[in-house]
This record gives C-alpha cells, sequence and structure tokens, in this order.
C-alpha cells in the first residue's frame, strides 16, 4: 500500500524524501501526522511546515492543534520575508517590505526570494542557524515553489536539515510564468530532478471521497491521468456517481460577465442554490457570477488582496497630495465594488476635493462633499480610511445616489477602513497582514472563488462554471488548472460546459 510505504519513507533516516501526492490522497494526513510525531522526538528547534497558500496552512493548524510551540506554519513567501527583513540593509531591499512586495502583482516577493536564496546560498551562517531552529522541514505542494523559492529550501538543507516534499506536477498553477509551457515543462523539470536526487514514493489512495462519492474520486484520478497524458477527460453524464454536467452557454455580450438562457439557467440555479463553492478560473469570472446571482453569493477573498497594497503604496506616496488621495479612493472603490465609477461619482469627488467643497449641494452631490472633507480635512491615509468609512456608510443607509452601489470584496473594505488606526499606512499594511496570517479564516459554506483562492481546500460540493474553450484551452497551465479544479468537491461536482464552444479539454460523447 502507498500509504504505509510513505509513512515508513517520511519517518527514515533520508534526508531528502520525495512525495507525488494528487489531490486528496492523504497528503495532508501523512504531512501532519508524521510533523506531530517528529516534534516530540526533535532534541531541539522546531518542525517548520512550508505551504504556498494562507487556506493550506489554515488546514495543518487544524491537523495539528495544540502543537504551535513545537511545530511552526507558515507559507514559503513569509519565510522570505522573515530573512528578508533581518538581512534587508544587505541584500539592497526597502524597510516597507510588506507593501513593497505586493507592487505590480507581487513582484517583490519574486525579488526578494532570488537575494535571499543567493544570501543563504553564499553565507552558511545563515542556513546553519535557520537549520538548527528548523532542523526538519515539510514543504506543502512544492510543485508551486519558483526557481527561487526551490534554491531556499534547498540552501535550509544544505544547513543540515532534513526536508520532506509533497507536491504534485498536475497542480502547478502558481509556477512563476506558469502559462507558457516552457515555464511548465521548467517546473516539471525540476520536480523530476528532485525526484531523482530522493527517496521517492506515491500517494494513490483517494480518500477525500471515500466518506461521500468514492465513485466521484476515481473519476477524479483517472481524469488526472487523462490530463498527464494529454487525453482528453470523458464528460459522459453516467462516468461517476456524483458527477453532474451542465450544457449552457454564455450569451452576455461583455467578455467579463456571464449570462445564459433561461433553460439552462434553472439547473445552475439548483447546483448553486445550497452549502456549495463555485469555482470559476479567473478574477473577471467571478466579477461576472458575482453579478449574474445579483451579488447574493459572497465572494472569498482568501488571504492576498492586492487592492489594499496598492492603496497603502499611494497613501504613502501621495501623502498631502488630497486630489491624488481622492483619485486613489475611486480606484480602490472601482476595485473592490461595482457602481462607484468615474462618471458616477468618482469625477465629481475629485472636483470637490480639488475645490474644497465650496459651492452648498444637497442630495447625492452632499453626500459626496462628505466624503470629500475626510481628505480635506486629513491628507493622508487617515482621510482616505474615514472617506471609506463614510462610503461604506452611505451604502448601507442606502443614501441617495448610493443605493446601487455594491461591494463585491467586504474584506478588503473594512481591512483600508482600520487603516485610520495606525500611525503610517505601511504599519498599518503590516499588522492587518499578521491578523490575516494568524486568523486562518475559511471561506463561507456558499461562496464563489477563482481556482487559485481553493487551491488546498476542499468542499462537499463544487460548481465550475464555466469548461469552456476560452477559460480552459489546450495548454499545460490550463489543465492543471481544470484539475485543480475539479478535486475540490468530495460528494458532488457539477461541471457546466458550453454548448458551442466546450474546452478541448473534454470529451463529451
Amino acid at each position: 500500500m502507498s500509504d504505509a510505504s510513505v509513512a515508513a519513507l517520511l519517518r527514515s533516516a533520508e534526508p531528502l524524501v520525495v512525495i507525488e501526492a494528487p489531490a486528496g490522497c492523504g497528503k495532508t494526513f501523512q504531512g501532519a501526522a508524521y510533523a506531530r510525531e517528529a516534534s516530540q522526538a526533535l532534541p531541539q528547534g522546531r518542525v517548520l511546515i512550508l505551504t504556498h497558500t494562507h487556506g493550506a496552512c489554515g488546514v495543518f493548524a487544524n491537523r495539528t492543534r495544540g502543537l504551535s510551540s513545537r511545530v511552526d506554519i507558515r507559507t514559503i513567501d513569509s519565510l522570505v520575508i522573515q530573512v528578508a527583513t533581518v538581512y534587508r540593509r544587505a541584500l539592497g531591499l526597502p524597510d516597507n517590505l510588506s507593501t513593497w512586495a505586493y507592487q505590480n502583482d507581487g513582484e517583490g516577493f519574486d525579488i526578494m526570494a532570488i537575494k535571499v536564496a543567493g544570501y543563504m546560498e553564499r553565507h552558511p551562517i545563515v542556513r546553519e542557524a535557520l537549520a538548527r531552529r528548523y532542523p526538519l522541514v515539510i514543504c506543502d505542494e512544492h510543485q508551486d515553489a519558483s526557481p527561487a523559492q526551490h534554491r531556499v529550501i534547498m540552501a535550509l538543507r544544505a544547513g543540515g536539515a532534513r526536508l520532506r516534499i509533497f507536491g504534485d506536477p498536475l497542480q502547478a498553477i502558481f509556477v512563476s510564468g506558469s502559462k507558457s509551457n516552457t515555464a511548465m515543462a521548467a517546473a516539471l523539470s525540476r520536480w523530476e530532478g528532485l525526484k531523482a536526487a530522493s527517496a521517492f514514493d506515491v500517494l494513490d489512495h483517494p480518500h477525500r471521497w471515500e466518506k461521500g462519492s468514492p465513485e466521484l474520486g476515481r473519476w477524479v484520478l483517472d481524469a488526472r491521468a487523462d490530463l498527464k497524458a494529454r487525453r482528453p477527460i470523458s464528460l459522459v453524464q453516467s462516468a461517476a456517481a456524483g458527477l453532474i454536467v451542465l450544457r449552457a452557454t454564455n450569451v452576455a455580450q461583455v467578455r467579463t460577465a456571464y449570462q445564459v438562457c433561461r433553460d439552462d439557467r434553472r439547473p445552475i440555479d439548483a447546483a448553486a442554490a445550497k452549502e456549495v463553492m463555485v469555482l470559476a478560473a479567473s478574477n473577471d469570472r467571478v466579477r461576472g457570477l458575482s453579478a449574474f446571482w445579483d451579488r447574493r453569493i459572497p465572494i472569498w477573498e482568501g488571504h492576498t488582496r492586492s487592492a489594499l497594497a496598492d492603496l497603502v503604496r499611494t497613501t504613502r506616496e501621495q501623502s498631502g497630495q488630497p486630489v491624488a488621495l481622492a483619485q486613489s479612493v475611486l480606484t480602490f472603490a472601482g476595485a473592490i465594488g461595482v457602481g462607484f465609477s468615474p462618471s458616477s461619482h468618482g469625477d465629481r469627488l475629485v472636483k470637490e476635493v480639488r475645490e474644497g467643497c465650496a459651492r452648498p449641494a444637497r442630495g447625492k452631490p452632499a453626500h459626496i462633499q462628505r466624503i470629500a472633507r475626510h481628505i480635506l480635512d486629513e491628507p493622508s491615509h487617515h482621510g482616505v480610511a474615514g472617506a471609506l468609512g463614510e462610503l461604506h456608510d452611505l451604502i448601507e443607509a442606502k443614501a441617495d445616489g448610493f443605493g446601487d452601489i455594491k461591494i463585491v470584496h467586504r474584506g478588503e473594505l473594512r481591512d483600508a477602513i482600520r487603516l485610520k488606526a495606525f500611525t503610517c499606512p505601511d504599519e498599518g499594511f503590516a499588522e492587518i497582514a499578521r491578523r490575516r496570517s494568524h486568523a486562518l479564516p475559511a471561506p463561507p459554506s456558499r461562496s464563489l472563488s477563482t481556482i487559485h483562492k481553493a487551491k488546498g481546500l476542499e468542499c462537499d460540493n463544487a460548481v465550475l462554471i464555466a469548461g469552456d474553450q476560452d477559460q480552459f484551452g489546450d495548454t499545460d497551465y490550463a489543465r492543471c488548472k481544470l484539475y485543480v479544479a475539479l478535486s475540490r468537491a468530495k460528494r458532488r461536482l457539477t461541471v457546466v460546459v458550453s454548448h458551442d464552444k466546450p474546452s478541448p479539454l473534454f470529451r463529451l460523447a
């Protein structure tokens, strides 16, 4: 049995153990059970569990409850930030690492990882000190490690730490540049090289589905094999108990919207009516689906939210510039919701700030002036946070001109308003990020999520909208993204596929 052989290999004296772990095959159980046992046997130091998402951190935290003094669970990015913070002067990095890292879609994390990896490779004392603190490192979802993150982990091995690495090349959706087949091929080559240099085994039993739909679990593993072999997946209706295939073509005229005819919509609404995670391939599609259900299904925001990082950076750089700060409020509101656009509110907000709210106003313009005065009174992150708090109150009260505004990312707005309590925006962002990390939130029982933010999570019921050509083309990246989506549900998986443009990764007849 693979379960028994993997458990024995993890507990062996091998310095490097690599386990290929398809979704739902007991990887977290094996890793957490080994961490619990090993943490009690270490003569010094702590077990370090490294993940790539905060959702996965939460799962491991639940499985190792009561051992926080002996088991440290964090993302690989947070480990990199820890090292970068200590040596930021030597690395030539700025002081405000928490916000700087999120700029330009998080490119700062890649820069930090490259610098930290090189520093650890050049300075044995650094990697050896970390290895003494963490003599055993368990790496989760290592296929998502960037080349620099992989070097950081290998530096820990060079420092004397034992490594236990779990990964699945069919779930590589976070690799830097992973949308290209070249990047995917490089990631696969790195994984194969790691396997060759290690003691290696494979998990192959679909535990996730044992109490739900075992037949669906077997179908998911078969689908994985098809994707790995670049064969189309069978979506014949009778393929497996728990698998439901719906046909519906998106007829929306706007690229980011989602709309289907009434007859096609009824079964989709029924599938999403109860506890369910609705999965989509992109943020645009999630926002389109949110509108499709009139924002009645909350969006799972996850941990990493770039809109707040952009707002913090802007308020720091434009402090004392009220017009620029008003524009930052408009940009932020557009990123977290709908209905607060330049034409509807934003242009008037900027005008009022520029003119100092000089003219008397009533109704909607007066409400916009209330927002503007926060920025005029305090042209800093304090005023921006106050303005967003005023916006929130006006929306909640359905004030004149604000009743149609919908906040899609509610958590992001709440966190932005909290910035008012901090002396500087970077300090506030760092504290909010820390709270997010330690809160380990889980998605609501009924939610919308991108496939990326659902990575590492599981649910009883999932709906994938939509398995269409524009969402899942014939690429290795799309295959990985599709497999992650198909493997979330334990009991019932509903896949919505276009009538006229189904994904080439499916076989429908």
